[in-house]
């Protein structure tokens, strides 16, 4: 039974997911990172929100983790990189919590176009002064939004409703979606140029690190308010203080910052700031949301392997998951097959898709081909961290789709490159749901992997299966299966060979010494 350790405070729904479907969990919020390193190696899941820290030191202790869910967005608090080199997949909740922040991000806009909370305190104070507190209509303006997914166009959406014009800036955003949100999408300089108000949905990263800084502030029209919902390393903290006291900017709303807790921060004490302490999230009915969505995520993950919302490796729905599952395994048995017979540095892999296969989602089938092409050459690979290690050792991978009609009606191709030569496998599903391979080296033969296999390349002639024969005889190595296939007389030839168990190197010499024999390898699978 998967067990899972829930290390922040959530909905009690989360635990009780979790015992539904039959996953083992503690629930220990508010461990000490010593505490944390000290027992992570006994779990399989890992569920955070924003305050675990989930470090490579957690990860070097974490040996039996499989999966990190974050109940949220942000995954700032994982270090990911980490986590994709061990191979563990990293989940979040984007859909959680997209309303509850995109409705913060609209009462930010609102406060700050009417000075609610300064008007609130000084009429709290017995004050009366409505003179003061000259606001903004919000119709009419142009607000402008940085990221445009699943946030930002919930925003949209909310601004047109209020007879706002709406500009986007995203790189990812298609312009027919743009057509679909009623929404103009624009560069950023333009998108900085024509804004009354900008509020940011976008992920934090190098190339969004301080995007609006002293240089972008500039570019801005007179008297722009900014609303930060998202991350608060996106906005220059000191800039953004600059430019609100040489009156460029006339007011911000704030959820988030570059520290937090953020006891202190340079925004802090301005009459024309709205502070509020990252709040985005902070909805009874989205808390609920995101501890259901990776309570179920991760144990769907865990008992099925379907994966959702991951932000290493393809996602695969638990629908997908079952029609995937085939092929998968000859995915990865080809990979194997090739890995186990390589002797020297991988150049470049192929992976071809012929048939039924290319209607289904082949990204998760390629990394595990990648995993069990690579597993035999190096430790602790899978499919969350192959593919990372292929590009970290430059690994020229391709992948490509012949939706052409072929001798079988599916079929994978797998082509690697060596720096001395390349090998091919090819292999379909016969049953629907049988892995076999097809074809070795472009020489036909219909063989079922087993657990222990032999497989010797050679050239056809008269008499070499007796030898063969007769070595294994001698060792007492007893034959299951025998599979042959052959360029053409007297040409190129292979067997695979299915035993009852592992041939031993004294027997895998023997069979080396065989005057036709090319290439003789144990495999296991």
């Amino acid at each position: 039974m998967p067990k899972v350790l829930i290390a922040d405070k959530m909905s009690p729904r989360a635990e009780e997911i979790f015992r539904e479907r039959g996953v083992e969990v503690d629930n220990k919020p508010g461990m000490k990172p010593e505490e944390l390193a000290a027992c992570i190696g006994e779990y399989d899941g890992l569920a955070v929100r924003s305050a675990t820290k989930v470090t490579t030191d957690i990860l070097d202790r974490a040996g039996n983790l499989k999966v990190i869910g974050r109940a949220g967005i942000g995954v700032d608090n994982v270090d990911v990189p980490a986590a994709t080199a061990r191979g563990v997949v990293v989940m979040n909740t984007p859909f959680g919590n997209a309303i509850t922040t995109a409705e913060h991000a609209i009462t930010l806009m609102f406060a700050l176009a009417r000075q609610i909370p300064a008007a609130n305190s000084s009429t709290q104070a017995g004050k009366w002064e409505k003179s003061k507190f000259m606001g903004v209509e919000l119709t009419g303006k142009t607000l402008g939004i940085i990221g445009c997914g699943n946030i930002g166009a919930i925003v949209a959406d909310r601004a047109l409703g209020l007879k706002m014009k709406v500009l986007a800036y995203d790189p990812f955003l298609a312009p027919e979606r743009a057509t679909d949100l009623c929404i103009e999408k624009v560069e950023l300089d333009e998108l900085l140029a024509r804004s009354d108000f900008i509020t940011l949905h976008t992920p934090l990263n190098d190339a969004t690190r301080d995007m609006l800084n002293a240089k972008a502030f500039a570019k801005m029209r007179d008297g722009v308010r900014i609303i930060n919902c998202a991350r608060g390393g996106l906005v220059n903290e000191a800039d953004l203080k600059r430019a609100i006291e040489a009156g460029k900017v006339a007011g911000a709303a704030v959820d988030v910052y570059s520290e937090e807790p953020a006891r202190e921060n340079v925004l802090f004490g301005m009459e024309q700031v709205i502070a509020t302490p990252h709040l985005g999230a902070s909805t009874s009915e989205a808390q609920e949301n995101v501890a259901i969505q990776v309570a179920e995520q991760m144990a769907d993950y865990l008992l099925t392997g379907a994966v959702t919302n991951a932000i290493n490796m393809p996602s695969v729905t638990a629908e997908e998951a079952v029609r995937l599952r085939p092929y998968m395994t000859l995915a990865r048995q080809l990979g194997s097959f090739t890995g186990q017979l390589t002797e020297t540095g991988i150049e470049a892999v192929t992976i071809e898709y012929a048939g039924h296969v290319t209607e289904l989602n082949t990204r998760p089938l390629t990394a595990l081909v990648l995993e069990g092409l690579l597993a035999p050459l190096m430790e602790s690979v899978n499919m969350v961290n192959a593919p990372t290690i292929a590009r970290e050792r430059d690994i020229d991978i391709t992948e490509v789709k012949h939706e052409r009609e072929a001798d079988y009606q599916t079929l994978i191709r797998l082509v690697v490159k060596t720096e001395k030569q390349t090998q091919s496998v090819a292999g379909t599903l016969f049953g629907g749901d049988k892995p076999r391979v097809v074809q070795v080296n472009d020489i036909a033969v219909e063989a079922e992997l087993g657990p222990d296999m032999l497989f010797v390349a050679n050239q056809d002639k008269p008499g070499f299966i007796g030898k063969l024969g007769s070595v294994l005889g001698n060792h007492g190595v007893n034959i299951a299966t025998f599979h042959l296939g052959r360029e053409a007389p007297n040409g190129n030839a292979l067997a695979l060979i299915r035993v009852d168990a592992p041939v031993d190197e004294a027997t895998l010499k023997e069979v080396r010494a065989i005057p036709e024999v090319l290439q003789a390898a144990t495999l296991s699978f």
